[in-house]
């Protein structure tokens, strides 16, 4: 093991078998205090951590990449529990050539250290004693009191500059800028939400600044964030409990900030490029023979199908009294494994839901107890406690009992064929606090409040790991209700939970999943149509909420069957409105796809809020939640009221485009509004001026999708000049990618008055081999150029007048293609 590995795994276990703090108690005491107020004695610098000693523990400083700190401050005697946030392949020696790149420097000054990378700097203040984070010589951000200490909580102190917006906490619904607010740690169910939620599944203990800097609580217990609520400019963490360590990132944009965040606390890994297709999923099918018709009536109407999920019904007849079962109940689903091979064969992936939760009434549960998989009480017996669905025990998921004990019955799901899992109730959502969990990892025992904002993410860890195992060639899919900060490495796709069908419910949906995906879960969604029991079936909310999921990352409407959310059950009209809608997702299947890859590879949500594409937006503009970027180049407008007619919104400067009509839009001046026509067939989506977005042809299904034949939409903007777009492509299957089995195109495009190049070649490192792609290209806005000409010969296209589009055909087989239009 690398001396610097070793190093970092003892400061993490060196105070650590110290008192439990009080967890009940997480009000911080009226009088808080530095727990580090007097000089350190002395540091040590060695590889990229620096750390200081003084008569009260110590604080290690770490950079995990040149712009992204890690700082663990260790008081005597404070218990420390695990981390989660980091990425643990950092400590993988195999995988420690970036880290060592990484070059660090110590600077003193009279009062100071000055901590260094390339890029960032850390000033560690004398007295009193406090940090501050530079990048490229600009202070970010400093401590006021920094690691503070009372009687029943633990915390750390920030000052917060005037001016700067704070996009923070994850899922909650209280606009964009949580400033102000001081919010609540620790997941808990909200069932019928709709515009308004202070606290929801998927906390979230950390924030992006409108400053650019990200900082992350790496910090399981229950806890609060007050963002400037009791004090107007101080930032204040407080937890009963946990590790005290939190994360800064820096960047001099937000792209960059994700990209180094997700580089410190782990990437999320491709998803199956079926997992970007329509979904069929209720609450729930309650036998096999409905599920076989559902997706018959799907085939019948040539509605797109990729996927069905089966809710609690696939292991008993009832919502109560069976869970923990995890098997099929044969009375109602007499051939589960052949409907799934079935379903496979079309095309159709299954997914299965489960509970972390094992009834006493289950044939399971005695078992679990007698192996000591259930979180303990305080005798050291199985923990069982009631809630909704009876008397239950917990899985202890931090413990290799009672992961080793769970992972079969997961192992079992794999060999029937199912493709993907579904976590539900995983805050959890009833967590006694005086249940005990045995932490394998660190050999600790922790309360339940200690760890309760983890639980999610180390059941996804759980069975990430073990799908990985199971199947090494193949993509996990996992959809969890909950988790933590970094949970995306392990390839969770999250949702909002029980949403009411209403329509401030689904106006709260955009404001959720940009929240989500600016702090590195990028596939949040919602289940579409709303989720809540309905009396009635409001065909226009319905339609416009698919409309909207069109463009969102998962398509997957969900609901309580007393109203069918599947589109097929609700007549000619509506199932023609979603099927339109649909077609589209699938049309722009490369691009989402591209969008995948770049969210893998940087971080970069699907959803992206507008203040993406204009760095230079301030105040209120940085706040939006009208309108949200699908990847960089449409701006999507959703329907979130009844009638609407026209919708009036305050473009970015620039052209733009009108997605299915080609209409033309311009800002006229600074301030001004467009108004924007609404029709019930399409929600307004606009094209960004010099756009290059692929299309695929339409299809029913991703199976269909071969990427050989494509259709390059191009938007002609003189006033942009250049404009590029990489496509990403692999088999959407396998795990190939990660050795570099993929291709990526670049298409660029140079345009000027009646004047445009555009070109197409392989990106550099680019290693598969490409057969002929058969491309269609369509330059839509097109001055009628009086001829195009590929390496001098002239090629034959078509104008259309009204519509002002060029089209023509190519081949290409990977030698750059070079097209001139005059």
């Amino acid at each position: 093991m690398k001396l610097l590995t070793k190093l970092l795994l003892a400061l993490s276990i060196s105070l650590s078998p110290a008192l439990f703090l009080p967890v009940q108690a997480l009000a911080p005491d009226t009088v808080t205090q530095p727990a580090f107020a007097e000089k350190w004695q002395s540091y040590r610098h060695q590889g990229n951590t620096l750390v200081l000693h003084s008569p009260r523990g110590q604080i290690a400083i770490e950079y995990i990449t040149d712009n992204s700190v890690y700082v663990h401050y260790q008081a005597n005697g404070v218990k420390q529990l695990p981390g989660y946030l980091l990425d643990e392949k950092r400590l993988d020696e195999n995988l420690l050539l970036d880290k060592q790149s990484i070059t660090t420097s110590v600077t003193e000054k009279t009062d100071a250290l000055s901590f260094s990378s390339t890029t960032s700097s850390v000033v560690i203040q004398q007295s009193p004693f406090k940090l501050a984070f530079y990048h490229q010589g600009q202070l970010k951000l400093e401590e006021e009191l920094g690691y503070i200490a009372a009687k029943n909580s633990q915390g750390f102190r920030f000052k917060l500059t005037a001016d700067e917006k704070l996009f923070a906490g994850g899922q909650r619904v209280l606009g964009m800028d949580r400033r102000g607010f001081k919010l609540p740690l620790y997941n808990k169910a909200h069932y019928g939400y709709e515009n308004n939620s202070k606290q929801m599944y998927f906390g979230l203990p950390g924030l992006m600044s409108s400053n650019k800097y990200m900082l992350m609580f790496d910090n399981s217990a229950k806890g609060s964030l007050d963002l400037g609520a009791s004090e107007q400019d101080i930032l204040a963490f407080s937890a009963g409990g946990g590790r005290t360590a939190y994360l800064v990132t820096m960047a001099d944009d937000y792209a960059d900030l994700l990209d180094h965040y997700t580089s410190a606390s782990g990437k999320q890994p491709m998803p199956p490029m079926w997992a970007l297709g329509s979904m069929a999923s209720r609450f729930g099918y309650r036998s096999e023979a409905q599920a076989r018709a559902v997706v018959a009536e799907y085939q019948k109407q040539n509605m797109p199908l990729d996927a069905i999920i089966f809710d609690l019904y696939w292991f008993g007849p009832d919502i109560k009294g069976h869970m923990g079962n995890l098997d099929w109940d044969r009375k109602t689903f007499p051939h589960g494994e052949q409907m799934v091979k079935d379903f496979a064969d079309m095309g159709i992936q299954s997914i299965l839901i489960s509970e972390p939760f094992v009834l006493t009434s289950s044939g399971n549960w005695q078992a679990g107890s007698d192996a000591g998989a259930f979180a303990k009480d305080t005798s050291g017996k199985a923990k069982t406690f009631d809630f909704y669905f009876g008397n239950t025990s917990l899985v202890d998921i931090f413990s290799e009992t009672g992961q080793n004990w769970f992972w079969p019955f997961y192992q079992k799901q794999l060999d029937w064929g199912i493709a993907g899992f579904w976590g539900d109730l995983g805050e959890p959502e009833v967590h006694p606090a005086d249940a005990v969990h045995s932490l394998s990892e660190s050999g600790q025992s922790a309360l339940a409040d200690e760890v309760h904002n983890v639980y999610g993410h180390q059941w996804a860890k759980t069975l990430y790991q073990g799908f990985n195992r199971a199947k090494p060639k193949q993509r996990p899919f996992i959809m969890m209700r909950s988790g933590f900060a970094g949970s995306q490495r392990y390839g969770m796709i999250p949702w909002t939970g029980d949403v009411s069908r209403s329509w401030a419910a689904l106006a709260s949906q955009v404001e959720l999943s940009l929240q989500m995906g600016l702090l590195g879960l990028g596939y949040t969604h919602s289940d579409l149509g709303g989720f809540v029991a309905a009396e009635t079936f409001d065909a226009e909310l319905y339609v416009r909420w698919l409309q909207f999921g069109a463009f969102s990352p998962v398509f997957r409407p969900h609901a309580d069957d007393s109203v069918l959310p599947e589109p097929v059950f609700h007549g000619e009209e509506v199932a023609a409105r979603v099927k339109e809608a649909l077609s589209w997702r699938y049309q722009l299947l490369p691009y989402n796809y591209t969008l995948a890859w770049e969210n893998h590879s940087k971080g970069t949500p699907l959803m992206r809020p507008v203040f993406f594409e204009d760095d230079t937006l301030a105040g209120d503009a940085l706040l939006d939640t009208k309108a949200y970027f699908w990847g960089p180049n449409l701006l999507v407008l959703p329907v979130t009221a009844p009638g609407v007619t026209a919708l009036d919104y305050q473009l970015l400067a620039g052209n733009w485009y009108d997605y299915f009509t080609g209409k033309r839009y311009s800002r006229a001046k600074e301030g001004a509004k467009s108004k924007i026509p609404v029709n019930k067939e399409t929600i307004p989506v606009l094209v960004k001026g010099g756009a290059i977005i692929p299309h695929a042809p339409d299809m029913q299904n991703t199976r269909e999708y071969s990427g050989d034949e494509l259709i390059i939409h191009y938007w002609f903007d003189a006033g942009v000049g250049e404009s590029r777009f990489q496509l990403y492509q692999d088999d959407g299957q396998t795990q190939e990618y990660q050795q570099g089995e993929f291709t990526k195109i670049d298409f660029v495009a140079k345009a000027r008055e009646q004047q445009l190049s555009f070109n197409i070649a392989l990106a550099d490192l680019t290693k598969k081999q490409l057969p002929g792609k058969q491309l269609s290209l369509v330059v839509h806005n097109a001055p009628h150029f009086k001829a195009v000409y590929l390496e001098g010969k002239r090629l034959n296209s078509s104008y259309d007048h009204s519509s002002k589009q060029l089209k023509l055909s190519l081949t290409f087989d990977g030698k750059p293609l070079a097209l001139t239009f005059n």
